[in-house]
């Protein structure tokens, strides 16, 4: 099937692009699940059609204000980056509140004409930026490996437990839910990449025996060719489909 939606079919896709069934490809059922493996891995990491921006709601525990830190694993495992946190508690805006009283008379200016657009704009700019002064949002450090969120602030003075924090992360998406991903066209010429270059490395191990009828093994020039097509693969992945870098990602 030229349009894979399974991980059997781009499996098949793959040694049939090799040559098989007519050549026989020298690469176990095994090695060929790894090479699946390690090319689902690279698109999630590198393809932006491999991950998707998340909003995750967390209700703050005692646990959490213990550790000093939040186990994502209990949020979502397949979280691979977090890059913003937002704060909400259980306070209300009453009519005496400024910040009522301040979108009371912009909404009122809006309406009546007195002001515009643009100085309305202006106006709140210059608030976010006194706000971002005076209470900054906090910072956030994260790493896949502990799969932890911790923020840095002091977790028994500045926040209670029963609050919520939303968390903006990016997520890899899974190819058993999505099975599009299967017919990427550079997730399938990458496995293929990887199984020919597996089978390269297997054959190299008979690089000089003389089978009958004076027919040799090149498994080395196999496994350079496939080579020079992953390294293709990847430049072309990482500069056209990869995410801009994020310099304050936690």
């Amino acid at each position: 099937m030229a349009t894979p939606n399974s991980r059997q079919q781009i499996k098949d896709y793959a040694l049939r692009r090799l040559g098989a069934p007519v050549i026989e490809i020298n690469v176990d059922d095994s090695q060929v699940e790894d090479r699946i493996d390690d090319a689902l891995q690279f698109f999630a990491e590198y393809h932006f059609d491999g991950v998707e921006k998340m909003f995750y709601k967390h209700q703050v525990t005692s646990d959490d204000i213990t550790n000093g830190y939040i186990d994502m694993n209990n949020v979502d495992s397949s979280i691979i980056s977090v890059t913003r946190l937002f704060q909400f508690s259980d306070s209300t805006i009453n009519m005496f509140d400024i910040r009522y009283q301040m979108a009371l008379n912009d909404f009122y200016g809006l309406r009546s004409g007195l002001s515009n657009i643009a100085y309305y704009d202006s106006i709140k700019r210059h608030l976010s930026l006194i706000q971002q002064t005076l209470d900054p949002e906090k910072n956030i450090r994260f790493s896949r490996v502990t799969n932890r969120l911790y923020v840095d602030m002091d977790w028994s003075e500045d926040i209670d437990a029963g609050e919520y924090l939303m968390v903006e992360a990016y997520t890899v998406l899974d190819p058993e839910t999505y099975n599009e991903i299967y017919n990427d066209r550079l997730l399938k010429q990458y496995s293929t990449a990887l199984i020919k270059r597996q089978w390269g490395a297997n054959l190299s191990k008979f690089e000089n025996v003389q089978l009958p009828g004076g027919v040799s093994f090149n498994g080395t020039q196999l496994f350079e060719q496939a080579q020079q097509e992953i390294e293709k693969i990847e430049d072309e992945v990482q500069l056209r489909y990869e995410l801009p870098p994020n310099f304050i990602t936690g």
